[in-house]
């Protein structure tokens, strides 16, 4: 399975639902999914319910689409963590730039 995105029917709210393992290969994918159609957009929330895995390269990812976004989105959201990669965010002070659930 590869990451796959949703808009709200409203137009404001983006979601980006990340599969098992968010590294490095996800890199083009991941930008692509917050890169088109978003200018409505002033939400963002990265679903990692799937998610076992993420490196530090996923971490850079996190911050790139932050700083890209933030001209425009208000809220990034990391939602539905498993313990171990919300544990990865906390670590990491992801916490202190994204709510995080």
């Amino acid at each position: 399975m590869s990451l796959e995105r949703k808009i709200s029917n409203d137009g404001k709210v983006l979601t980006i639902f990340m599969d098992e393992k968010f590294d490095f290969g996800k890199v083009q994918d991941f930008r692509n999914a917050y890169s088109t159609e978003t200018e409505e957009i002033n939400e963002v929330n990265i679903d990692l319910s799937q998610t076992e895995y993420m490196d530090s390269s996923a971490l850079g990812m996190l911050l790139n689409m932050q700083k890209t976004l933030s001209g425009h989105v208000e809220k990034f959201n990391i939602i539905n963590c498993r313990p171990q990669v919300a544990k990865i965010l906390k670590i990491s002070r992801f916490d202190k730039k994204f709510s995080i659930s």
